[in-house]
């Protein structure tokens, strides 16, 4: 029996679901290779659909209303209902910590939306420590609810082995359902790209869903020394750090850029995720943040024939 981990739909499968060429997907693809920038009315109408990507998330149900209705209202419904059900699930199927582990989900927003993201036990009570709550965030991990992203405290591979298992992130599974769970009004923000608000956190959410749909292991780096990088990830034996920025001074990244520099880690490059369209500096890629759907983990081996040779151990 094979087992098969469900996501909601990734970025590039809501394109296909609103009716995105495959040549549009694969001239986008030929840019995300070789580094040179897209054409700037598909990148504006791209970075649109991002943001209604923001709205609507990858749940089937979201994603089937808005392509029969285009009504972000019926949509935020359906994504209440869906919340509703995840608090509903967690007093049936865990009645024991019912209380721990909605205080967990419900903070989940106001967390992402802190000035670190990290998520701080003191805020579900003081006296408690991790351990007092390790099973609650092993349910709502299980469960498909919620992205826990450890600190590594090293940029090596493999990452597993510098995990801090204290210090984390916890993003929902989709970040349509994280954007119903802000102040009303956000979602119309978010597609009219109004610049007065803050959307880090939903474009950091946006993120780690991609990349744990891609294969990844979600890691994001922490020193006093460097600073803080959004997230890590191994990809053909090395480790890439990722930055994803909302705003327009995506350029501006010290810790990426100590980190970089730091001869003890032979990082040989990054990627920054942005609103702008595609460059290179130096060891830096900044990408459109819609490229996201094209950083994907190899998961079977190029030559994984082996045959050792033991003809003297032969009769």
């Amino acid at each position: 029996m094979d087992m098969i981990r469900m996501y909601p739909m990734d970025f590039e499968e809501f394109c296909m679901g609103n009716g995105v060429a495959d040549r549009i997907i694969q001239d986008l693809k030929e840019h995300f290779s070789d580094g040179t920038p897209v054409d700037p009315v598909v990148h504006s109408q791209m970075m649109s659909l991002f943001r209604l990507y923001l709205v609507v998330g990858g749940m089937p149900a979201a994603v089937q209303e808005y392509i029969d209705s285009n009504n972000v209202q019926r949509v935020l419904d359906i994504q209440r209902s869906i919340v509703e059900a995840y608090r509903a699930d967690i007093g049936q199927y865990d009645p024991d910590h019912k209380l721990y582990i909605d205080e967990i989900f419900d903070l989940i927003p106001a967390e992402l939306n802190s000035r670190n993201k990290r998520f701080i036990m003191k805020k579900l009570n003081k006296n408690f420590k991790f351990r007092r709550y390790y099973n609650s965030f092993l349910w709502l991990e299980d469960a498909g609810v919620a992205l826990p992203t450890y600190c590594a405290d090293e940029p090596r591979v493999p990452l597993k082995l510098s995990q801090s298992t204290n210090l984390f992130k916890l993003f929902l599974s989709d970040v349509g359902l994280l954007a119903s769970m802000y102040m009303d009004g956000i979602q119309i923000r978010i597609l009219n790209n109004e610049t007065d608000i803050n959307f880090g956190s939903v474009h950091e959410n946006a993120a780690a869903q991609e990349l744990k749909a891609h294969g990844f292991e979600l890691y994001y780096f922490n020193s006093k020394k460097q600073g803080e990088v959004d997230f890590l990830i191994e990809k053909e034996d090395q480790v890439i750090p990722l930055e994803i920025k909302s705003g327009k001074n995506y350029q501006k990244h010290s810790a990426l850029s100590n980190l970089l520099a730091d001869k003890n880690y032979g990082i040989s490059q990054a990627i920054v995720f942005s609103n702008d369209n595609v460059t290179i500096k130096g060891k830096i890629r900044y990408l459109p943040i819609y490229m996201l759907m094209f950083l994907k983990k190899e998961e079977k081996m190029a030559n994984p024939i082996f045959k050792p040779d033991i003809s003297a151990l032969k009769e």
